[in-house]
């Protein structure tokens, strides 16, 4: 699961990069950052309709950013049950809270008094 989420978090970094180049790239009505980023370019690229074409990439770029968000939100959550539910099957063990008993040195056994 982490190797798809991983992989998933990669593709979402290029659509962000997609994302804002193709808004960058769009003509506003005032000339704005499309005319400095080569919108005279995108024109002779897709013709007439270079804006139906931006629009259009636009929106399917922004629905498919949700989409890859919203699944590696999924994801995560999904990935943080599955920890959690594996470490409540490790075993646990017992805590006492009586007081540990110093443990008793070793002293070498010496022979009872003889008697005269």
């Amino acid at each position: 699961m982490s190797i798809l989420i991983g992989i998933f978090t990669f593709v979402l970094v290029l659509l962000s990069a997609l994302l804002i180049l193709v808004v960058l790239a769009q003509k506003s009505k005032d000339g704005g950052m499309g005319a400095a980023l080569g919108g005279g370019m995108t024109e002779a690229t897709f013709g007439a309709e270079t804006g139906n074409v931006l629009s259009r990439l636009t929106i399917k770029a922004s629905i498919a950013f949700f989409v890859i968000s919203f699944g590696l939100y999924l994801g995560h959550i999904y990935t943080r049950k599955q920890a959690a539910a594996s470490a409540d099957v490790l075993p646990t063990v017992p805590v006492s809270t009586a007081p540990a008993t110093p443990a008793a040195p070793d002293v070498p056994a010496t022979p009872a008094p003889v008697a005269p």
